[in-house]
């Protein structure tokens, strides 16, 4: 029989699932309209004019658990209970690129990234070799400065337990112009349909192979379907860190929403140990 807290959680998931997939197709009729537009700019400046958008996470992904925001969400503002400091003095850069950069990384070598937040440091043990693509583009992205000044742009606290990171426009939709395959589905972490706290694992746009630069970590065991790339696990301190940001709340009160707390990666490293 199911619970009363099972059925509870379920509703909760289905719920979440049926955002993203709105989300989706929002952003691909906004991707329409932008083509017709860019069509009819172009016959009067006898022009050409490319409107390119990217949109991460789905079902996230963190379900990437969905790596997209809701329109909530992007207008975040600062709660007296934040508990995160003034971020680092910069900007977001303005970064892409057509194709996901070539294998590079040492395959069989350790990699750790950290993220130097506003909140405190997050340390994250890279699983190299079951994702080698997911941590070959995260090296690569972090060497470029492209996680540097982005905002953590997304709290779940029903249902699902994740924050989500890693868009550049800080609003659920930007990502670095290529995807990367997914991987590591079958990870042994990944059991009864539990993606256990502490994972690091990428968003989508709820469709196969569809991951870029967004990504959430879970801060409390959620239920999600396996199809979120793995690719890290949160170290005691980092989950400290995160802990702290979920406690905060986020800004909607229905629990999907930009965190209160002022999350901005200052900087993020990868490392080869």
């Amino acid at each position: 029989m199911v619970t009363q807290e099972q059925r509870k959680r379920q509703l909760a998931r289905e719920k979440f699932l049926r955002q993203q997939q709105r989300r989706t197709a929002a952003r691909r009729k906004s991707r329409m309209r932008n083509s017709v537009i860019a069509s009819v700019l172009g016959v009067i400046l006898i022009g050409s004019v490319a409107l390119y958008t990217t949109g991460v996470l789905k079902d996230d992904d963190k379900s990437n658990a969905s790596s997209e925001t809701t329109p909530s969400a992007a207008a975040s503002s600062k709660a007296p209970t934040d508990p995160c400091d003034k971020a680092a003095a910069g900007s977001v850069k303005k970064l892409s690129w057509k194709k996901e950069p070539a294998v590079s990384i040492d395959k069989s070598a350790k990699y750790t990234m950290t993220l130097a937040t506003t909140c405190g440091d997050i340390g994250i043990a890279l699983k190299t070799a079951a994702a080698p693509h997911t941590v070959n583009s995260f090296d690569f992205l972090a060497g470029k400065g492209f996680f540097d000044h982005t905002k953590c742009h997304r709290l779940t606290t029903n249902g699902i337990y994740v924050l989500q990171c890693g868009d550049p426009a800080g609003s659920g939709s930007g990502g670095p112009g290529y995807t990367i395959p997914d991987e590591n589905l079958k990870d042994t972490s990944l059991k009864g349909g539990v993606y256990p706290a502490g994972t690091v694992a990428m968003a989508n746009t709820g469709q196969k192979h569809t991951g870029g630069s967004q990504f959430f970590l879970v801060y409390q065991d959620s239920q999600l379907p396996a199809s979120y790339t793995p690719f890290g696990t949160i170290s005691d301190s980092g989950m400290k860190v995160l802990k702290k940001i979920a406690a905060a709340g986020e800004n909607t009160g229905a629990g999907d929403g930009a965190p209160n707390a002022t999350v901005v990666i200052n900087k993020a490293t990868v490392t080869k140990s």
